[in-house]
């Protein structure tokens, strides 16, 4: 059966990694701009031609992959958003899953998708932040984090509790978008555009260089396996979702005024520095000891 677990005191502290003024938002703004599935993070474009929709299916199978997901394996994503890659491993590889965010209102449409779906009992959600929740330490086949650690103010944190949670020969996946080095940082993560997209849009955010994950990952006792460069495939994701923006502007803004400008400006900033300012990228971890 499909649990929702209360959120805890811990969890309902204004602090840096909350970041429910987004997501808390009415789940149909983002039905109108993401794909079928509402996956919030990069698709995967490797052929051609190829739409949003299978761009987003094929890179949940390519987490997959790099995962090793076997009928009855045990995930936990971290940050699941609308639960696009929960409900995907429940119902095409037969994983068992558990999604933590603290976002209210996503676990609410968890719930009836997971129903919908046919997959209540795979799927269990926690509400509230990975950081203060209280989950079952090394019994996990694997754990994920799809562009959810930015909003994790303690990363080294963030990355032992991953580790944490493993069970010997259990795997990480974590993708995020990083600053291109330490100097782009230091130039870019307070000019104006940053700022927006971190105030206006998340609420708390912190881009960091793949040299200070990379670091995070090797200090917390993994081993990685790989990392991948997503950028390309980023870009065109977001390019598919100003698309859709465009074409749903009228609905989003009946849902919320204004919205669809806001997400305009705040997509047309993460596009803009691809490769001069940022990049994006996947690294899979195991936990071999």
């Amino acid at each position: 059966m499909s649990t929702i677990a209360e959120a805890s005191p811990a969890a309902e502290r204004t602090q840096p990694g909350q970041t429910n003024q987004h997501y808390d938002l009415d789940p149909e703004i983002f039905g109108l701009f993401l794909d079928p599935l509402r996956k919030y993070s990069s698709g995967l474009y490797r052929t051609e031609p190829i739409t949003l929709a299978q761009a987003q299916v094929a890179k949940l199978h390519f987490v997959a992959d790099l995962l090793r997901l076997t009928p009855g394996s045990r995930l936990l994503d971290v940050g699941c958003g609308w639960g696009s890659l929960i409900l995907f491993m429940a119902r095409e590889y037969d994983a068992r899953v558990t999604g933590i965010s603290p976002a209210g209102r996503q676990h609410e449409y968890i719930a009836t998708r997971a129903a919908q779906l046919g997959v209540i009992d795979r799927v269990t959600t926690t509400v509230g932040r990975f950081e203060d929740a209280t989950l079952p330490e090394r019994s996990f086949d694997a754990v994920t984090m799809l562009g959810s650690i930015v909003h994790m103010p303690d990363v080294d944190l963030a990355v032992r509790r991953a580790r944490a949670m493993l069970r010997r020969g259990g795997r990480y996946y974590v993708s995020e978008t990083c600053f291109r080095n330490a100097a782009a940082r230091d130039e870019f993560d307070r000019r104006a555009g940053t700022e927006f997209v971190r105030n206006s849009i998340f609420g708390w955010g912190d881009m960091r260089p793949l040299s200070e994950l990379v670091r995070a990952v090797e200090d917390a006792g993994f081993s990685v396996d790989g990392v991948e460069d997503l950028t390309e495939d980023y870009r065109r994701t977001i390019e598919d979702w100003l698309l859709r923006v465009e074409e749903s502007a009228a609905a989003i803004d009946e849902l919320r005024p204004g919205m669809a400008a806001a997400l305009t400006r705040y997509l047309e900033v993460a596009n803009a520095g691809w490769g001069f300012t940022t990049k994006h990228y996947a690294l899979v971890c195991r936990n071999g000891r």
